[in-house]
């Protein structure tokens, strides 16, 4: 399927934001408000994963993984 938008919940955030854009501002209001701050994408970012993150600030990991669906994004772990 062309265009298929993959989050592998392996490869850090860092990643997933530069090829997915638009999953900043996602995050941010899924309760990542950390993501916005000037250099801790570029930072942190290149380190942390989607799980180690959500288990970091206390969200739901399978909620915030439905979230993603919701937009049209294949989640593989």
């Amino acid at each position: 399927m062309p265009d298929q938008k993959i989050i592998d919940l392996s490869r850090s955030v860092y990643e997933l934001c530069t090829e997915f854009p638009e999953l900043v501002e996602f995050m941010k209001s899924a309760g990542f408000t950390d993501i916005v701050k000037p250099g801790m994408l570029a930072t942190a970012g290149r380190f942390m994963t989607l799980p180690k993150g959500a288990k970091m600030k206390g969200i739901s990991l399978d909620d915030f993984i439905a979230q993603l669906q919701t937009l049209g994004f294949e989640v593989i772990q």
